[in-house]
């Protein structure tokens, strides 16, 4: 087969990929050295990896995580009281698998919306579907898809995602409504999604953001029996490093 209608019929079939790496095996002075095998596993390793990383960017892309972070960079010696063997744990994505949750709370630049965008970051790597929510933004775009008719829609793709972050949980109380359609979301993923919950009150005060006691009930009930703790303490990790930039700018 002559090479450049290879090529061609290669892109045609989207192995783009592949196709490169030919190409450039092409360009190789040495590549007779090289077995028929080894020359289709370069190319197929290529192909694999590429599309592996297109689909990790798409995870990525549809997060819309709020900063920038992974599990590597968790800074355990700030005085947060971090378990370690926990969160070495929960790197595995091993709960996600199971269907558990993470519950984050700590008073305010504590670090819980970058530890979960860690964990989030970290379940895009092992593939799983991620989306990350500020709930008052979220209580909104669910209230406002309702009045579009796009809410059926919504909640679809929300109970579809494998992992939903909902940050900033309480800052504003929840009505009844509001309720409702949280207690949806949360009874469609329970033992079969995973949710990051992340705020600054402690989840024995939840029962107090949401108007509705009966709602509140079950929405704690399918929250907390079933999800991991991470109760950080220590003073405003933006705090801290504002001095640590202040004390390098004077040195």
């Amino acid at each position: 087969m002559l090479k450049y209608p290879l090529l061609e019929q290669l892109r045609s079939l989207r192995l783009h990929a592949m196709a490169g790496c030919l190409e450039e095996q092409m360009n190789m002075k040495d590549i007779v050295t090289y077995s028929f095998e080894d020359r289709l596993g370069m190319m197929v390793d290529r192909e694999t990896v590429t599309r592996s990383n297109r689909r990790l960017t798409r995870r990525l892309s549809r997060a819309k995580l709020k900063v920038n972070a992974c599990m590597e960079d968790i800074d355990y010696g700030a005085g947060r009281g971090l378990d370690r063997s926990l969160m070495m744990s929960l790197a595995s994505c091993r709960w996600i698998h199971e269907s558990r949750g993470v519950l984050i709370t700590g008073s305010t630049g504590a670090g819980k919306t970058w530890i979960a965008c860690a964990m989030a970051h970290k379940a895009c790597l092992e593939g799983y579907s991620t989306l990350y929510k500020r709930l008052p933004n979220f209580l909104r775009e669910l209230d406002a898809s309702r009045e579009t008719g796009t809410y059926d829609k919504l909640m679809r793709s929300c109970g579809k995602t494998d992992l939903i972050v909902l940050d900033d949980w309480g800052l504003e109380r929840m009505n009844q409504r509001q309720g409702l359609m949280i207690l949806e979301l949360l009874e469609d993923r329970y033992n079969v999604r995973s949710t990051i919950v992340a705020s600054q009150i402690p989840p024995e005060k939840w029962y107090e953001t949401i108007k509705d006691p009966t709602v509140a009930d079950a929405i704690l009930d399918r929250l907390i029996h079933n999800s991991y703790r991470i109760d950080l303490d220590g003073d405003s990790m933006r705090r801290r490093n504002a001095g640590l930039t202040e004390e390098a700018k004077e040195n």
